[in-house]
């Protein structure tokens, strides 16, 4: 079983990560700052009384002791905040893996800020401009989220010799498309396919192509693979070439081009190859079961995140899927689950955290931090089928 993992934390990417794996799970467009660009940001002004903190009252041990922990964390997180963004504008060599410290710092305040609201919930506050639920997140601290994603675009950004492509998010969706035809596909089921894997480019990399990994020296690129996964869909997508070029000849054509552009360079960095790789070590052998999902899950949504499944722990979502019952299939080995929350599900509250299984339906549930990247991937996908008809 190959699982997908982010340094000191076991992780199966991110994604969001997390890559997540990933980068936290904000889609933004594109990673063309610099560090020069990017405004520093004061992170000593966040003196912000959190609405946790501001409501007067006799508390209880229990209720004192989880807002100590939460003043802790926050204390935390903002300090290696402080202390990343102090690196980088003075241009200082960051340690390995400078995301990790990030990553574990802000899941250590979501984490804290659902152990105080599960012990005061009156102390949920306003619904957030980044869709986390409310008992998770104060929304009084998007400034620091808002600094965080700044600051994971100047460590993941991509080689100065990486091969962008003009036109990513199509790509993304051809790419997905044709592979579904040439599994064998109808036109409705390849539909799905592009779609799916345009919602697997943002859930690993924001919908930024050829970036690095802040948290992982492993995965790279637009699709986040490692070295050895990249090689093995270059040799599945050969294969099934001439399949490919009989299907669509423009588009082969072009797969021509970017294979002569990329040369020797490590094709996780041309967007094309990257992409056209991973989706071929990964997912191209699950597209012929599309239909069946599709039925299980109307709601592409949910189609998105069981195909994110298969970058997270391909095992047991393969095991799930043969088992005629997908969303029941339960999931009980301690190494999974550990994965899962290193990927943000079941990560936050002790609860939360001392669950020792989860079914499928439960996991995809649990996966509420990758709906906004997933929502854009819809969105930027009914775009591309509207111009494409028009």
């Amino acid at each position: 079983m190959r699982m997908k993992r982010h340094a000191a934390a076991p992780r199966a990417a991110l994604a969001l990560g997390l890559f997540l794996t990933a980068p936290f799970c904000i889609a933004v467009d594109a990673i063309t700052h610099t560090v020069a660009s990017l405004v520093p940001a004061d992170i000593s002004r966040f003196g912000f009384i959190s609405h946790a903190m501001a409501q007067p009252g006799t508390l209880t041990k229990a209720q004192s002791d989880a807002l100590s922990a939460y003043d802790t964390a926050l204390n935390s997180f903002k300090s290696i905040l402080r202390q990343r963004r102090a690196q980088i504008d003075g241009k200082q060599t960051l340690p390995n893996l400078p995301g990790q410290a990030l990553y574990l710092a802000r899941t250590s305040v979501m984490s804290a800020y659902k152990d105080l609201t599960d012990v005061l919930p009156s102390r949920i506050g306003r619904p957030n401009k980044l869709g986390i639920p409310p008992a998770y997140f104060d929304a009084g601290l998007e400034p620091l989220l808002d600094e965080y994603v700044k600051l994971f675009e100047v460590m993941q950004a991509p080689p100065a010799n990486a091969q962008k492509s003009d036109t990513p998010f199509k790509d993304v969706v051809d790419l997905g498309r044709v592979i579904a035809r040439a599994k064998g596909l109808g036109a409705a089921d390849a539909e799905a396919a592009g779609r799916i894997s345009l919602g697997l480019f943002f859930a690993e990399t924001n919908g930024n192509q050829n970036i690095g990994n802040a948290r992982s020296n492993k995965y790279k690129g637009s699709l986040q693979a490692g070295t050895s996964e990249d090689q093995n869909g270059r040799r599945k997508w050969a294969a099934i070439k001439p399949t490919i070029a009989a299907l669509d000849p423009d588009l082969s054509r072009r797969d021509d081009r970017e294979e002569a552009r990329a040369g020797h360079l490590d094709h996780r960095y041309n967007h094309w190859t990257a992409v056209r790789n991973a989706l071929m070590n990964a997912h191209a052998d699950i597209f012929p079961q599309i239909p069946g999902i599709v039925k299980t899950l109307p709601d592409p949504i949910d189609q998105m995140k069981l195909f994110e499944l298969i970058q997270i722990i391909p095992t047991p979502t393969k095991s799930a899927l043969r088992s005629g019952n997908p969303m029941s299939y339960r999931v009980s080995d301690p190494r999974i689950m550990g994965y899962l929350r290193n990927n943000s599900m079941f990560a936050y509250g002790r609860a939360d955290r001392a669950r020792t299984s989860a079914t499928f339906r439960e996991i995809l549930d649990a996966m509420w931090l990758f709906n906004a990247k997933f929502e854009k991937a819809l969105s930027i996908a009914d775009e591309i089928k509207a111009r494409s008809k028009g």
